[in-house]
């Protein structure tokens, strides 16, 4: 704790006996003498007001208890990546553990070191790193330029989550000086990203792994940025409010990993809008409250253009209830693995075995490898379940007699394929 404030306080991303906040005031509250900081936190539940005080508004809230007045001396405003880093993987500055001296000649003079092997064996052990996590280190700025780059030059992986970083220019200024950095993680930091600044070029050129959950961004944002992630391949966007708005024309061509999950306001239409994403190989858009999805350019027996490279989806704790959905994937070209647990439609002890004959080249169904013998059973039990409806709809043995009517074949679109091949299977 300081009682010096920053001079940007207002925005600044502080905690408070292990509560996160955004400072949202500062200056006097009469009539209680002194200064006062206006929070609000991330846990609503933690204030006591929506930012007034005996009739006046100091500052607004988006919760109606998210609100609380704290002194400065309580507030820790955090400490710079250098300083939390060292903190985190080496020992504080000071005489080594044995108390051993060396002597150094400085011009003419000889002068004592204590703990000077010591010193430079920990910032060897700095440039050594490559792997780091400063999870909740209270990291709140770079701090003095240069200094990352000189300390640890070699770091490639950085989990910066749980933070105080309150800007996207922070982390700019910090990884422009990972020159190496190809994962980073800024997860619950609640940050202010540019509206048109962009980001010098090369700063993130080699970064394949970004981590963007629960930082407020926008998918505005993420297009405004994603110039400067140039070689992206797997982006996280959990727990944001995303609402996907416009088409990503230019960016993200190299993704091969998105996760949109716990994003409420995502529809099926919406998802339309990245569905041409060239290398989208995963799709995670587990609790988004999705029910229904449809390939508007394929019919029945067709494959869809659209997600021409996904290969594993994840739809969990959705309100999927209809098997229309199921059917719908069976039109992409390249799937292979689904996740599709507690969602209505598979609460059935059958259903596992009705998707694995419905999605014909399923090779993973929540998380379990489809064995051969398995499908076999799968598809001739959905074959014997569904004749006699096959039968009453127009569909026959012999497959110049087989006119199934439209109303079947929407419902079943594999069952005719399912026959042939099966009458096949028993020829031979």
């Amino acid at each position: 704790m300081s009682d010096i404030l920053p001079l940007d306080v207002i925005g600044r991303r502080v905690e408070v006996n292990g509560e996160f906040a955004t400072v949202r005031f500062c200056g006097a509250v009469p009539p209680v003498a002194g200064l006062w900081l206006g929070v609000e936190w991330d846990n609503p539940e933690r204030g006591k007001h929506d930012g007034s005080h005996e009739g006046t508004m100091y500052f607004k809230c988006r919760h109606p208890t998210g609100g609380s007045f704290v002194r400065p001396n309580k507030v820790n405003f955090g400490v710079d990546f250098l300083t939390a880093l060292k903190k985190r993987y080496v020992l504080e500055d000071g005489s080594d553990d044995n108390g051993k001296s060396c002597s150094l000649k400085v011009g003419s003079k000889e002068v004592q070191t204590v703990g000077f092997d010591n010193i430079t064996k920990r910032q060897s052990q700095l440039r050594a790193l490559q792997n780091i996590s400063m999870w909740k280190c209270a990291v709140s700025h770079a701090g003095e330029q240069g200094r990352i780059a000189e300390a640890c030059p070699n770091i490639r992986d950085v989990n910066l989550s749980k933070n105080l970083l309150s800007s996207w220019a922070e982390v700019i200024l910090i990884a422009e000086q990972l020159n190496n950095l190809e994962t980073l993680d800024l997860s619950e930091n609640k940050l202010q990203f540019p509206s048109d600044s962009p980001t010098p070029t090369g700063t993130f050129s080699n970064l394949k792994i970004l981590v963007l959950n629960k930082t407020g961004i926008t998918w505005a944002e993420v297009l405004r940025c994603a110039a400067s992630w140039p070689v992206l391949e797997e982006l996280y966007l959990k727990s944001n409010s995303i609402s996907i708005s416009e088409r990503p024309v230019n960016v993200l061509q190299k993704m091969r990993l998105l996760d949109l999950s716990s994003n409420p306001a995502i529809d099926e239409n919406q998802l339309c809008l990245i569905a041409y994403l060239p290398r989208l190989e995963q799709l995670l858009i587990s609790d988004i409250g999705l029910s229904s999805i449809h390939f508007p350019d394929a019919g029945i027996g067709c494959k869809t253009s659209m997600f021409p490279s996904l290969q594993y989806l994840v739809v969990n704790d959705n309100q999927i209830s209809e098997w229309s959905f199921i059917n719908e994937l069976d039109k992409l070209q390249s799937l292979q693995a689904l996740s599709c647990t507690r969602n209505p439609l598979t609460e059935g002890d059958k259903a596992e075995e009705i998707i694995i004959a419905k999605i014909g080249q399923l090779k993973t169904l929540n998380r379990c490898q489809i064995l051969p013998e398995e499908r076999r059973g799968a598809e001739l039990d959905y074959r014997k379940a569904f004749g006699n409806e096959w039968k009453r709809a127009g569909g026959h043995p012999d497959p110049d007699k087989s006119r199934p009517n439209a109303e079947f074949l929407l419902a079943h679109p594999r069952y005719q394929l399912l026959c042939c091949s099966t009458s096949r299977i028993w020829c031979t």
